[in-house]
């Protein structure tokens, strides 16, 4: 076996002389795990740590992992369903948001068009009110008016022919009844 490693050019396990303290040679022993002598010990421990190993490995570690990988699994895939489910609920709660603010946002909108309605008829039944009044007012100031300036009329045709009257006498000396002169202030 030596020789082959040696052939392979790895010479990991020299056996020669080696020159120490001033030219004295001293015979080297190879490196232990490279002696052909320790061969079988070395393969007994080999083959006893690989079973131990293999044995600790396949009955006690192996499974407590393959255990915690399985549960970790399952907790991962029950959380994705839970945050599936919590996403599905949302997308729902605000679909029925959007729908209970639109409901909302008619009946609020029916609401203030039924009460505007509800005031302009008010207040148009009101203005309808108070536009009777205001014509009864004006037509009873018209008829005072009127009743006002017709006595002033009549005043001011008493008046003018007193006045004329009063100039004609002081003009020509006669007197002259008030028929005449309104009947002259008719005519002309």
């Amino acid at each position: 076996m030596l020789n082959a490693i040696t052939l392979i050019g790895l010479n990991l396990a020299p056996t020669g002389s080696k020159n120490v303290n001033g030219g004295e040679l001293m015979e080297e022993a190879p490196f232990p795990p490279f002696d052909p002598t320790y061969f079988p010990s070395q393969i007994f421990w080999l083959l006893v740590s690989f079973f131990a190993l293999y044995f600790l490995l396949s009955k006690i570690f192996l499974p407590k992992i393959s255990w915690a990988i399985d549960e970790r699994s399952e907790k991962i895939s029950d959380d994705l369903e839970n945050a599936e489910r919590m996403q599905k609920e949302a997308q729902e709660a605000e679909i029925s948001y959007t729908e209970s603010l639109a409901l909302a946002r008619a009946k609020s909108n029916s609401v203030a068009e039924t009460t505007r309605q509800a005031i302009e008829a008010e207040l148009k039944l009101e203005m309808d009110a108070e536009n009777k009044k205001a014509d009864i007012k004006s037509k009873a100031a018209e008829d005072h008016i009127k009743s006002i300036r017709d006595n002033a009329m009549k005043n001011l045709e008493i008046v003018s022919c007193e006045v004329a009257q009063t100039a004609i006498e002081s003009l020509t000396g006669s007197k002259i009844s008030l028929k005449v002169i309104k009947k002259a202030l008719k005519e002309g």
